[in-house]
C-alpha cells in the first residue's frame, strides 16, 4: 500500500499536435491540472509540479498530491434570528422545518453561532465535511483542463463523439505505482504509455510517477520536456555550426516549432549546389527555415552559404541517407525560387504597376493602383516636410507594391519588399529608392528596426497612415481582439518613427495629410480623425508604460494630445526632474485646485486686469507670472522642457500666499473675473509641458 501523499503524474498519448501551439497547450494542461487539485485541496498552494509538452504528449508531474484532502470546516447560514426563535428563544415551526429540509438534527441548535449578518442578527451552523478523495475528482480535473485548452479547431476520429485537436490514444494517471482510476475523453486510465514512433522498444510500462520521465528517456527514446528538447537541439545545433565554422543566424522561432516537431532530436548537415546563392539569399533562407525547417548557415560577414543543419526526429549511426533524402527535398524548392525570380526580372516593376488596377485593397476604400497614388502623394508630401528628396519618395511609394505581382511574392508573401528592393536595383532605381521600397513595411513588430533615412521614413510613415486613415475613415476599426488589417501595429510603427527617429512631425498634420488623398466621399465615418487620434494615443499610452515609464508621467504628458510625438521623450524626462524638486507635490496640487476652479466657474479665457488687482498676494502672483512666463515660453519653444518646470517651480511661494490670503470667488463680479483670470493665466502657463494636476496624489 502506497502512503497517503504521492507525487502524481497524468499524461495524455495523441497523435501530433500542432507545433505552434505546443508550448502554449502545454503549459495550459499543467496549471489547468494543478489548478484543479488545489481548488479541492489536495496539494499546497505552493506545490512544485513539472509540465512536459511533446509532439505527442501533454504530461504533468505534481510532488506531494494527497490521496484524500483534509475535512474542512463549512459554515452556511440558516436563517434570521427572528425567524428562527420565538420571543423565548424556542425554535419556530420555520427553523424545524429548513432543518429537516438540509438534514440537520434538531440538537445541533444547541451549537448554532449568532452573529450579525448585514443590519440583522442571524444563526449559522458550522459542520465538518470530508476532503475530497483523489480517486474520485481526478478524471474530472483533467476532463476540466482539456476542455480549458486552447484550442481553436477541435477533430473527431472514428465512430467516436470524442472531440479533441487530435485523436488521443492512451491516458496515464499515476498517484505513486498506483494507477488512479477514471475516463477522460473515452481512455480508461492505465499505467501503459507510447514512446518515440521508430525508435522506442514498444509499449511502455510506467511502474510509478516517478519513473515515467527516465523511462521515458530510456526506452521510449522522447525527451518529454519542451525546454530540456529546445536546449538540446540548440547545443547540437551551436556545436554542429562551430564545426562548420558558420553562424546561425536568427533561429529562436525556427528553434521553437522545430522542438516542437521532434521527440529525439540529431543534428545533421546538408549542402546544396553553390550555383543556388546567386538567387537573393532572402529567398533561399525563407525556403529553407519556412518550407523544410532547416536551418541555414552564414560566413562571418552574414551571407548565406551552401550549407544547412538538419533536425532529424532519428539518431542513426549512419546518418547519410536522412542527409541525401533532405538534400533531395530542398533541392526543388531551391529550383522553383530561381525559376521565379528569372521570370520575374523578365518585367520591370514600372512595367507591372498596371496589374495591380485588379487587385482589391479594399471593396470601399478601391484597388492597390489607386492606393499606390495615394502612397505616392502623400510620400512625396512628407518628404516635403522633412526636406528630403522628394521625387526619391514618390518614386519609392509608387513602385513599392508592384512585387506584389511577382511570382516570387506570390510564392512567399514574406517576401514583399525584400523582392521590391531586389527587382528595383535590377531595374536601375537609385539606391534610396530601392532601400525605401525594402523597408516601408518596417517596423513589421514589436522591437524591430526603424526605417533608415527620411526617405524611407516617409514612405512608411505614407504606407501606415494611408491604412489608419483609411480604415478609420470607413468604420472598421479595431475591437477586442480583432484586427484583422493590422491597425495596432500600424499605429505603433507611425509613434516608434516619429518618436524613435525622431522626426519633426505633426502626427495630426498628418491624418489631415493622408485623409486629403482619398476621394471626396470615401471617408463616411464622422470625426474619424479624432477618432484615430484617440487611437493612437492609446497605443502610445501603453507603449510608454511597458517601457517603464511611470503611469502618471505618462498621463500629465499625454493629456495635453502632444501631436509632435518626437517631443513626447523630453517632456517626460522632464516631468520625472521636475517630480523630484521638493516644490513639486505642493504645485502640483495647486495646479489640480485651478483645475477645478476654472472648470466649475466656466469663466472664459482673457487676460487679467492689473487695475483689478487688490490684495498684495494677488498682485504678487500676477507680478511673478509676468515675469517667468516669458523665460518659461523660450524654454518650451527651445524643447527644454526641464528648465521650464525648474522655472515654474519658483512661482510656488507666490501660489501658495495667493490660496492663503484671496479668495477667489468674491461677491464682487469683475474681481471674481479678474481672478479667475489670472489663474486661467497661471494653468495655462503650468501646464505648457504636461498637465500638472495629474501629478497631484491629492
Amino acid at each position: 500500500m502506497m502512503s497517503d501523499n504521492a507525487h502524481l503524474l497524468v499524461e495524455l498519448v495523441t497523435e501530433e499536435l500542432p507545433p505552434k501551439a505546443l508550448p502554449r497547450l502545454g503549459e495550459a494542461f499543467a496549471n489547468g491540472i494543478v489548478a484543479g487539485l488545489r481548488a479541492r485541496g489536495l496539494v499546497a498552494a505552493d506545490a512544485a509540479f513539472r509540465g512536459f509538452a511533446a509532439p505527442r504528449r501533454l504530461a504533468v508531474l505534481v510532488r506531494d498530491v494527497a490521496a484524500q484532502a483534509a475535512a474542512q470546516d463549512v459554515t452556511e447560514k440558516i436563517m434570521p434570528v427572528q425567524v428562527a426563535l420565538d420571543a423565548d428563544g424556542r425554535p419556530t415551526p420555520a427553523l424545524l422545518k429548513k432543518l429537516a429540509a438540509r438534514g440537520i438534527p434538531e440538537s445541533a441548535i444547541a451549537g448554532f453561532e449568532r452573529r450579525m449578518d448585514g443590519k440583522a442578527e442571524a444563526l449559522f451552523y458550522t459542520r465538518s465535511e470530508a476532503g475530497a478523495a483523489l480517486d474520485a475528482v481526478l478524471a474530472d480535473i483533467v476532463g476540466e483542463a482539456v476542455r480549458q485548452l486552447p484550442i481553436p479547431k477541435v477533430m473527431r476520429w472514428g465512430a467516436s463523439d470524442v472531440q479533441f485537436v487530435r485523436p488521443v490514444h492512451r491516458l496515464v494517471m499515476l498517484h505513486g505505482d498506483r494507477v488512479v482510476p477514471g475516463a477522460v475523453l473515452g481512455l480508461e486510465s492505465g499505467r501503459v504509455t507510447l514512446g518515440h514512433r521508430f525508435m522506442s522498444r514498444g509499449e511502455i510500462t510506467v511502474a510509478s510517477a516517478d519513473a515515467w520521465e527516465p523511462i521515458l528517456l530510456a526506452e521510449g527514446k522522447v525527451v518529454p520536456h519542451f525546454g530540456e528538447r529546445r536546449a538540446e537541439i540548440e547545443r547540437q545545433l551551436r556545436d554542429a555550426a562551430a564545426r562548420e565554422q558558420a553562424s546561425l543566424g536568427e533561429y529562436a522561432d525556427l528553434l521553437d516549432e522545430v522542438t516542437a516537431l521532434v521527440e529525439h532530436p540529431s543534428v545533421y548537415v546538408g549542402e546544396f549546389e553553390p550555383e543556388f546563392l546567386a538567387v537573393p539569399q532572402e529567398c533561399l533562407i525563407l525556403t529553407m527555415r519556412a518550407n523544410q525547417k532547416y536551418f541555414p548557415l552564414f560566413d562571418d560577414k552574414g551571407r548565406l552559404l551552401n550549407r544547412f543543419l538538419i533536425v532529424s526526429n532519428m539518431r542513426v549511426a549512419d546518418p547519410s541517407n536522412i542527409v541525401a533524402g533532405n538534400q533531395r527535398v530542398v533541392r526543388p524548392r531551391l529550383a522553383d525560387a530561381r525559376f521565379f525570380l528569372e521570370q520575374d526580372r523578365r518585367d520591370t516593376l514600372e512595367s507591372r504597376l498596371p496589374r495591380l488596377g485588379p487587385v482589391v485593397y479594399h471593396n470601399r476604400l478601391g484597388s492597390q493602383l489607386e492606393r499606390v497614388a495615394r502612397l505616392e502623394r502623400l510620400a512625396g508630401r512628407i518628404a516635403a516636410r522633412l526636406n528630403a528628396d522628394v521625387e526619391a519618395a514618390s518614386r519609392a511609394a509608387k513602385l513599392a507594391k508592384a512585387d506584389l505581382v511577382t511570382e516570387m511574392v506570390g510564392e512567399f508573401p514574406e517576401l514583399q519588399g525584400f523582392m521590391g528592393r531586389y527587382y528595383a536595383l535590377a531595374d536601375g532605381e537609385p539606391q534610396a529608392v530601392a532601400d525605401a521600397i525594402a523597408s516601408h513595411y518596417q517596423p513589421r513588430f514589436a522591437g524591430d528596426a526603424l526605417p533608415e533615412g527620411n526617405v524611407a521614413c516617409a514612405v512608411a510613415l505614407a504606407d501606415k497612415l494611408d491604412a489608419l486613415v483609411g480604415f478609420f475613415g470607413i468604420g472598421q476599426v479595431p475591437t477586442g481582439d480583432r484586427d484583422p488589417y493590422g491597425l495596432r501595429r500600424a499605429a505603433l510603427g507611425v509613434l516608434r518613427i516619429l518618436m524613435e527617429t525622431p522626426l519633426p512631425l505633426d502626427l495630426a498634420d498628418l491624418v489631415g495629410e493622408a485623409a486629403a488623398g482619398f476621394a471626396p466621399g470615401l471617408l463616411t465615418e464622422a470625426d474619424h480623425r479624432e477618432a484615430l487620434l484617440d487611437f493612437m494615443f492609446e497605443r502610445l499610452r501603453n507603449q510608454l508604460r511597458d517601457a517603464g515609464h511611470a503611469p502618471d508621467t505618462v498621463d500629465a504628458v499625454l493629456a495635453l494630445r502632444p501631436t509632435r510625438v518626437d517631443r513626447v521623450p523630453a517632456k517626460l524626462e522632464a516631468v520625472r526632474d521636475f517630480l523630484a524638486l521638493p516644490e513639486a507635490e505642493a504645485l502640483a496640487a495647486a495646479n489640480k485646485r485651478i483645475v477645478n476652479i476654472l472648470k466649475k466657474s466656466g469663466a472664459a479665457a482673457v487676460e487679467p486686469d492689473v487695475a483689478l488687482l487688490q490684495e498684495e498676494a494677488e498682485k504678487a502672483l500676477f507680478q511673478a507670472v509676468v515675469e517667468i512666463a516669458p523665460l518659461v515660453r523660450s524654454h518650451v519653444d527651445n524643447d527644454d522642457y526641464t528648465e521650464a518646470l525648474r522655472v515654474l517651480a519658483g512661482l510656488r511661494g507666490a501660489v501658495d500666499r495667493f490660496f492663503d490670503n484671496v479668495m477667489v470667488n468674491a461677491e464682487e463680479p469683475l474681481t471674481r473675473q479678474n481672478r479667475l483670470a489670472l489663474l486661467g493665466t497661471l494653468a495655462g502657463l503650468m501646464n505648457r509641458v504636461a498637465d500638472l494636476s495629474r501629478l497631484s496624489a491629492q
